[in-house]
């Protein structure tokens, strides 16, 4: 799996970043929506672990442009507990889904490979 993991919290980022590697997982990481774009762009990836309250470009907007450039893109949302209504708005953005921070990495790799599962079908019938 090629996972792209955005969140603006520098410390979250690198360290689940670096737990994802050592599960053997590809991970690019980006700090903004629009290094999250730029990754896009420019390489390869299965998945989008995005966090929805950020600074300048937040989640939501981050999730819509990702959905018009790649609308088969699976996409999980990170939330706080506040935020949990915009998580719902990502869904009907179509997100897969979102977890709540903080996410333990069992959880977040639980969600990623359900999602994975569910997107195996499409995929091979193209």
């Amino acid at each position: 799996m090629r996972l792209l993991l955005v969140d603006d919290e520098t410390e979250f980022l690198e360290m689940m970043g670096k737990r994802l590697v050592h599960r053997g997982i590809d991970t690019a990481v980006a700090d903004s929506g629009r290094k999250a774009l730029d990754i896009l762009d420019n390489r390869e990836i299965d998945a989008v672990v995005l966090d929805v309250k950020m600074p300048g470009m937040d989640g939501l907007q981050v999730l819509q442009e990702i959905k018009r450039r790649k609308p088969g893109m699976v996409v999980v949302l990170l939330t706080g507990h506040a935020d949990l209504d915009t998580a719902v708005q990502g869904m009907d953005s179509g997100a897969f889904d979102y977890l709540m921070k903080p996410v333990a990495l069992e959880e977040l790799l639980a969600k990623l490979h359900e999602a994975m599962d569910e997107r195996q079908p499409l995929d091979s019938s193209a």
